[in-house]
């Protein structure tokens, strides 16, 4: 019989390094899509341009900086630097978020502001026109302190198919990883779940570990990447 060695959750120096986010990276998720993952309070969307400071560049005809989103304690606020609308309204200054506000830049540019889990400030812009960022991603990810993946409706990104939830983190400055238990067939008839063990990078983890922006994280029945971008 072959023993595999868990690694206890003891987090080092060296982890908390390993584990530096910067301030954006992709997440592609096998067989559920990509997802633009921006984890600075402030974020300037706009037309790509190597010139200007773009959190999330989006291939349309958008201005350079075309609007802010700020991440304001518990809400959201959108200042438009160029034409804005929220909800039908231009945004003269500034104007708040809440969840199914819809947002127009430009003429042609439609987003729809998501709060799916309310104990969580993680916001999500999903795209209601046929634009998207560049690289392509299928949604915006505003990720305050976690983001929520699995099978629930609330989940930040549904993931139908998934045994369990799998919770990106941010502690001391680093970004982590924490499975839920999964409750298999054998273990819900005896009404409990056994103990999540997943593999970081081929590195085998109980429950929780450091992750970085070119980590593969997969465990039963669940798979994911991060790029860095």
């Amino acid at each position: 019989m072959i023993r595999l060695a868990l690694d206890p959750w003891n987090p080092s120096p060296m982890d908390r390094s390993f584990g530096n986010p910067g301030s954006r990276f992709l997440l592609w998720v096998d067989a559920v899509g990509g997802f633009w993952v921006c984890l600075e309070d402030e974020v300037v969307l706009g037309q790509p341009d190597s010139s200007a400071r773009v959190d999330i560049p989006i291939l349309g005809d958008l201005s350079a900086r075309h609007a802010r989103i700020r991440r304001d304690g518990e809400g959201y606020v959108i200042e438009g630097l160029r034409e804005t609308r929220v909800n039908g309204r231009r945004v003269e200054q500034s104007a708040l978020l809440s969840d199914g506000s819809t947002i127009a830049l430009g003429d042609t540019v439609r987003l729809l502001f998501r709060r799916p889990l309310a104990l969580s400030a993680t916001a999500r812009l999903d795209f209601l026109s046929r634009h998207r960022t560049h690289p392509s991603s299928d949604a915006v990810l505003l990720m305050a302190d976690a983001c929520v993946l699995g099978p629930k409706p609330t989940s930040h990104v549904v993931c139908r198919d998934w045994p369990c939830e799998v919770v990106l983190y941010r502690q001391e400055g680093a970004l982590f990883c924490r499975v839920a238990s999964i409750a298999s067939a054998a273990a819900k008839v005896k009404d409990h779940a056994t103990e999540a063990v997943f593999e970081i990078d081929g590195r085998r983890h109980r429950q929780r570990g450091p992750i970085h922006p070119n980590a593969r994280v997969a465990g039963e029945g669940f798979s994911l990447s991060l790029e860095a971008i």
